[in-house]
């Protein structure tokens, strides 16, 4: 019985530490950020949602799944550089489907952007609101989603024409 009662003990204590550990991991994301994002209530909440939502396909680290799922690690805000850049993040496929409502996916897009791509967010960007994401996502994008964003880099200047 002993030996039993160990197993179990270093079953649970290895998924309470992976718990632990996630949860630390996101603890220290969390305070990094001074304060909240624009347009973002509530970074918790965000990453929940991002989590349960997004990074499937995404992946955590925002880096995408190669050939299925773009990047938006250190690309997302360079959309929106380009004059339909907002309307394209709110109408593709997994976001204007999402299961979310328009204010919880209006936060995770805002928390999305600060989150992976700080560094391109433009000096006068304004955080989607819920009305402008039930507006978009009312006509989401299927199969010009790949050559609308391809029209999009190219105008932001990230990509080359081809």
């Amino acid at each position: 019985m002993t030996g039993l009662k160990s197993a179990r003990r270093a079953r649970c204590s290895g998924a309470a530490a992976f718990v632990l550990a996630c949860s630390a991991a996101h603890a220290v994301h969390v305070q990094a950020a001074a304060a909240e994002p624009l347009g973002v209530a509530n970074s918790q909440r965000a990453w929940q949602n991002w989590t349960l939502n997004c990074q499937g396909c995404h992946r955590p680290d925002g880096s995408g799944s190669a050939g299925t799922t773009p990047s938006v690690a250190g690309s997302v805000a360079k959309f929106l550089q380009a004059a339909k850049g907002r309307e394209y993040l709110t109408r593709v496929p997994g976001v204007a489907t999402s299961a979310l409502s328009d204010d919880e996916l209006a936060e995770v897009l805002n928390w999305m952007l600060w989150r992976f791509d700080s560094q391109d967010m433009p000096a006068d960007f304004t955080p989607f609101t819920a009305a402008e994401v039930a507006d978009f996502r009312k006509r989401p994008l299927r199969l010009e989603a790949s050559r609308m964003r391809s029209e999009l880099l190219v105008e932001a200047g990230i990509a080359a024409a081809p």
